[in-house]
């Protein structure tokens, strides 16, 4: 170890800088060869601490160690003497893979030999200073200098920045004169904008019954963060992992000529895997495009992998001429686990491998008799994964035209192939299949598109598992799939989640390659974000309280109109009945006034909003066991008494509802965590997860609604109508409640 310190210390590396090197084993190797090879360069001379520098800055950043030794001759023969030339030499080689270089190419690239004279900057300086020199005398020294700056680098590349930004601050200093006491004031401070002006890109936003469809910004467009530094299409070279084979700088010119190498406003394939019979159904495929579509999204082209699976063999057929798959005859449970010893059958002739496939084609021999496997090991140990097996159930798409079925691991990476996808987006867990991807591509010497991971985003009290929910619908707890409780796509759809509040908070999470738990409450702010500019407001009583106003003749009945959108009321409004009995909530009404309480009570009054009637108690009715059934009250116009404390939803004349209020469908935050549930997911439900009032009173204005159609229920919470809904009666579906539960957070 002292032996390792003294010798990067030796190119000018602290001795602490050192140390930390030296705990890094791929990095330590690298630049002792990069040592190695510069002091046989030099001989006896020592390397000077500029160029240690660029040695050990270029061995933490090159990616391809096979052009080390080309990279360390021009800095140690001083054609590369800068970072700026170091840079543009490591995005030379980053952009040229390929084995022969032209050396004459590269230097151009990279500024060898280009020498810049004082004489030189001086000129090009003088010509940026005149460029601006009538906004340098009017602002004098508050005048942005990083723009001189910008264009003189970009004029004056290979140029010494620090001689650059002397000749600069000269020529600036001999044109202005020194700084006056007025160049030393402190600037003002901008007026800060008004909260309403943010930053931020205004959409169109066109409104129905709570839908909003926002024009122009896709999901793609608002996220943000590491995840969408994608490689340009053609330099998947560049992604780290990425095979270069002899053959690579052909195909990906190929690939770009067929797909015109378009860079920006590409398309997406939606494709399904439907290579296992047994579990594709054509329900489940048409609910996920349907959520997709849902979502605002319109796929360029819907496909199945199942669409190639005569390529598909044919490519297998393929593989195994080359030497890169055989037919295997061990059971399922031999290949199981990892460090499996080879198969036995690893080396068998190709021919032979070729009978046997043919035949396994052909159906004979019995499920799970025989595999095809392919010779290569993946990230995570596991050795020779199976290419195809046989299962003898008819496929939904091609009948029984096939009895052998290709696997994911055979499958993704060629259909991605084939239909010449740039960018191959799947969720973090098969990251350690990612090598596999571009093995099988290049094994088959076809084009090698990029799989790129990405973190699942996770939500806490809820299961995401498709065994898990499975378990929920088989025992009852929910209903199905898109039972609101749960936070499937279709469920959340029937909750009354607008898909743009779903993509709102997918864009403030961003994208990232860590997986990523994030509260639902967080999910629902974004909810009511968007639901209280795009449902319109009704009234609605989930504990009707019948309310007879005495002083209002039996046959008096009037329209009130009540606004969408009270904020806004240029955006439409609608009309209920006002009449001689209406119903309120319940708890409006208190017997016994209660400090601090401020709706109604037998000596405090109420206003009733938008009637523009205040409400007094006169007398309460009971039922027989004691409880409040009615109240008979006067009523006064509002502009003729004192303003009451509060005014509350009322209902006239309304339609009977259903409504389900919906809490959390478990206790603990982390439900599959034994150290909080430790008897299991199915023992932490919450018996309140589900409330139905079947009797609850609404106004008339919702009548007509469809499906999905979305409301606020004033002073109640945000509701949507649900599919269980009939021609009699309509149900709603608690969406969120007005504001944040301060218990959940």
């Amino acid at each position: 170890m002292a032996d390792a310190v003294s010798i990067f210390m030796s190119i000018g590396l602290s001795e602490q800088k050192a140390k930390e090197t030296l705990k890094n084993e791929a990095l330590t190797s690298t630049l002792k060869k990069a040592i190695e090879q510069a002091q046989g360069l030099l001989g006896s001379a020592s390397v000077d601490k500029t160029a240690g520098t660029l040695l050990y800055n270029m061995v933490t950043r090159l990616k391809d160690t096979n052009r080390l030794s080309f990279l360390t001759e021009y800095i140690i023969t001083q054609k590369i003497t800068s970072e700026l030339q170091l840079s543009a030499a490591l995005d030379f080689l980053k952009s040229h893979p390929q084995e022969n270089l032209d050396r004459l190419e590269f230097e151009t690239a990279c500024g060898v030999g280009v020498v810049v004279t004082p004489e030189q900057i001086e000129d090009a300086v003088e010509l940026i200073i005149r460029k601006y020199k009538d906004q340098l005398l009017a602002e004098r020294y508050r005048f942005n200098m990083g723009i001189l700056m910008g264009e003189a680098r970009t004029a004056l590349k290979w140029a010494d920045g620090k001689i650059v930004k002397n000749e600069v601050d000269m020529q600036v200093l001999h044109l202005l004169g020194p700084k006056t006491e007025a160049d030393l004031e402190k600037k003002p401070k901008a007026a800060k904008p008004k909260a309403a002006e943010k930053d931020v890109k205004i959409e169109q936003v066109s409104v129905e019954n709570g839908e909003a469809n926002t024009e122009g910004k896709s999901l793609m467009e608002q996220l943000r963060g590491e995840a969408l530094k994608f490689h340009k299409p053609g330099e998947n070279y560049k992604t780290e992992g990425y095979v270069v084979t002899p053959n690579t700088m052909n195909l990906l010119k190929k690939h770009l000529e067929e797909t015109g190498g378009q860079a920006n406003n590409g398309i997406c394939f939606l494709r399904y895997d439907d290579t296992n019979p047994e579990k594709e159904e054509e329900k489940y495929f048409t609910a996920i495009r349907e959520m997709v579509e849902w979502l605002g999204y319109k796929p360029y082209a819907v496909t199945h992998a199942s669409d190639n699976f005569q390529l598909l063999y044919d490519l297998a057929v393929d593989l195994i001429r080359r030497g890169h798959a055989y037919v295997c005859h061990q059971r399922g449970e031999e290949l199981k686990g990892h460090n499996v010893p080879p198969s036995p059958w690893r080396e068998r002739p190709v021919e032979e491998s070729l009978i046997l496939f043919d035949r396994m084609r052909k159906g004979m021999f019995a499920e799970g008799e025989v595999t095809l496997r392919m010779k290569m090991v993946m990230e995570d140990g596991k050795m020779d994964p199976v290419a195809y097996r046989i299962k003898y159930t008819p496929h939904h798409r091609t009948g029984d035209t096939w009895c052998i079925y290709p696997t994911y691991d055979y499958t993704h990476c060629l259909c991605d192939s084939i239909e010449n996808i740039t960018h191959s987006l799947c969720t973090k867990e098969f990251q350690s299949r990612r090598s596999s991807y571009f093995w099988l591509c290049n094994a088959l010497d076809v084009y090698c598109p990029v799989q790129w991971e990405y973190g699942r985003l996770n939500l806490t009290y809820t299961v995401v598992s498709k065994r898990k929910i499975i378990k929920l619908v088989e025992t009852g707890i929910v209903r199905d799939w898109d039972d609101p409780r749960l936070f499937t796509l279709t469920a959340l759809r029937r909750r009354g989640f607008p898909p743009q509040a779903i993509n709102n908070f997918c864009a403030r999470v961003g994208v990232t390659v860590a997986q990523t738990t994030m509260e639902p409450h967080l999910l629902e702010a974004c909810v009511r974000e968007v639901l209280n500019d795009t449902a319109p407001r009704a009234m609605a009583v989930l504990e009707p309280l019948k309310v007879t106003i005495t002083n209002l003749p039996t046959n008096a009945q009037k329209e009130v109109r009540v606004p969408d959108f009270p904020a806004n009321e240029a955006k439409g409004s609608h009309v209920v009945p006002f009449s001689k009995t209406i119903f309120i909530e319940k708890s409006d009404f208190r017997e016994v006034m209660e400090k601090g309480y401020k709706r109604l009570t037998p000596d405090q009054p109420v206003g009733l909003r938008h009637a523009g009637y205040v409400i007094s108690v006169q007398r309460v009715i009971k039922d027989g066991c004691g409880n409040v059934c009615e109240l008979e009250v006067t009523c006064a116009s509002s502009d003729s008494v004192e303003k009451p404390k509060a005014f509350i939803q009322w209902v006239s004349d309304p339609l009977q509802c259903e409504v389900r209020l919906y809490e959390r469908l478990f206790l603990h935050k982390n439900p599959e965590d034994p150290a909080e549930v430790p008897a299991g997911f199915l023992t932490d439900i919450n018996p309140y997860s589900l409330t139905v009032i079947e009797s609850a009173l609404v106004d008339r204005s919702v009548g007509k609604s469809k499906v999905f159609d979305k409301f606020q229920f004033e002073r109640v919470g945000y509701f949507s109508v649900d599919p269980d809904s009939t021609s009699e009666k309509l149900v709603f579906n608690r969406t969120v409640t007005l504001k944040e539960d301060p218990g959940k957070i």
